[in-house]
């Protein structure tokens, strides 16, 4: 409980003060003066001064409310590699226990699955969506368990408090990219598609590897080897293959229609694999 005391005048303080210091002025004169009843008039008129005033007194009950603690735990697929789960349930685990030790403070646990379409981890849009069921003024701190690689980078995000990272893996754990940076829009049958791809090694990759092994199956058909240097762009020429035969037009004039539909496709159908030279110890 605690007590306040407030004023709420009835007049503008510029006001009351000058009522105040022409109050004390004819005080003084009239004790200087000697004249009779002074002292009852001055009393009077300070309580209809301390009146106009407006004093209050406010009392409050006041209750804490508690800290809220968002911990994000990325469940996605990089997760899964080596002993990375072992390494989440035991830091969760030890962070349970101190969050516990924590008085007035509430946990709000969020898993993060693989985003739809292979979009990747999208950490940061779950952490915001977190955040907007939550009062911001609450919000004490935000922690996240994983591997650090975040697909959604770029996603605006305000924090109303501070971010931990939890980093799970090894020192010696790193990735390989296969980047596809320039593809058409369609594809004619017959003829070559020029793909521009790059592959990246990221993290403690082994020093030695200077190339890699990349098979390109269109369709589900035998697959084409190229053997490519690592972290250059570089262009190649796959040749897709017809789903189906022609048919004559004359005969079938519905069949020119889909014929004619079957020539132009997206490279997007075709199914590509990728097997690098050495196996990485950790995938983004």
């Amino acid at each position: 409980m605690t007590q306040t005391f407030l004023f709420d005048p009835l007049l503008p303080w510029p006001v009351l003060w000058s009522l105040v210091a022409l109050t004390l002025a004819s005080i003084a004169v009239a004790a200087w003066r000697r004249l009779p009843g002074w002292v009852l008039r001055g009393l009077a008129a300070l309580c209809l001064l301390g009146a106009l005033m407006g004093p209050l007194s406010q009392t409050e009950n006041r209750t804490a409310l508690s800290d809220i603690v968002l911990v994000a735990v990325d469940d996605t697929a990089s997760q899964h590699l080596s002993d990375r789960q072992s390494q989440v349930a035991a830091a969760r685990t030890r962070l349970e226990q101190q969050l516990a030790d924590r008085p007035n403070t509430e946990t709000r646990w969020i898993t993060v699955k693989d985003g739809t379409g292979d979009t990747g981890t999208a950490l940061i849009e779950a952490i915001s969506q977190a955040l907007a069921d939550e009062p911001q003024g609450r919000v004490a701190g935000i922690v996240a368990l994983s591997d650090g690689q975040v697909h959604d980078a770029d996603h605006a995000l305000t924090l109303p408090a501070p971010m931990h990272l939890l980093q799970t893996g090894k020192t010696s754990d790193w990735d390989r990219r296969l980047i596809v940076r320039n593809a058409p829009a369609f594809a004619i049958i017959g003829e070559a598609v020029t793909l521009t791809l790059r592959i990246e090694d990221q993290g403690a990759a082994p020093a030695d590897l200077r190339s890699a092994l990349l098979e390109i199956s269109v369709d589900g058909g035998v697959p084409q080897r190229f053997n490519l240097p690592l972290g250059v762009d570089f262009d190649l020429a796959p040749h897709p293959a017809p789903r189906r035969p022609q048919r004559d037009p004359l005969c079938h004039p519905r069949g020119a229609v889909r014929a004619d539909r079957s020539q132009q496709r997206r490279p997007g159908a075709d199914q590509w694999r990728a097997r690098p030279a050495a196996s990485a110890a950790g995938l983004g």
